[in-house]
């Protein structure tokens, strides 16, 4: 080559492009972004199609929440059949009905007064299985028990100061509640209830 430059010897520089390193390193970055992008969206569309982390926060919510301990509710103090005095009136055409009833109830442990027919105010005018007559107090403690042994009775009180119950017998009357039924009856009345659980 003539002119200003010269190359002199007998060896000549290769000729190389320049290695663009800068972009390179740029394009990994952006390949790296992209990618954890992506795998970002990928999250929040398996929380959304899934509910997310609800289950995990309901059980920490489950964790937090105190477990309740069942209390017993005060048990109701019932008297016993040995305590009630039944006195049976029978208000049908059916004749001895009274004397077998009375006995029936004997059996089962109840104290038994008068037997006989009912009086003119209910003599055929109860149409269902029977009326169970006593004081107020009667309501919440010997109607309860007598209850048990028949069910569908109508309770009533009037103005008398003593403790028995009448038991007057229905035209629907066949017969009393099994012993089972019976016991199972005044187990639910007497059983206590648990508390409810707490809200949280």
């Amino acid at each position: 080559m003539g002119g200003k430059y010269r190359i002199t010897g007998g060896a000549y520089p290769r000729m190389r492009r320049p290695r663009h390193r800068r972009r390179l390193v740029l394009a990994g970055i952006g390949a790296v972004v992209a990618l954890s992008l992506a795998g970002w969206g990928t999250l929040q569309l398996i929380d959304v199609f899934t509910g997310g982390d609800k289950s995990a926060s309901a059980a920490d919510h489950k964790r937090d929440c105190p477990t309740a301990k069942p209390s017993a509710a005060p048990v109701k103090a019932l008297p016993k059949p040995a305590a009630i005095k039944v006195n049976v009136y029978n208000a049908t055409t059916r004749s001895g009905l009274a004397k077998s009833a009375a006995e029936e109830l004997k059996k089962r442990g109840f104290t038994i007064g008068e037997v006989g027919n009912a009086t003119k105010a209910y003599d055929k005018k109860v149409p269902g299985t029977g009326v169970l007559l006593g004081a107020p107090t009667a309501t919440n403690g010997s109607f309860t028990v007598l209850g048990t042994q028949l069910a569908g009775t109508v309770q009533k009180t009037d103005t008398r100061k003593t403790g028995e119950v009448d038991l007057i017998l229905g035209a629907k009357f066949k017969a009393f509640s099994t012993p089972q039924e019976a016991t199972a009856a005044m187990t639910s009345l007497t059983k206590p209830a648990p508390a409810p659980s707490p809200s949280c």
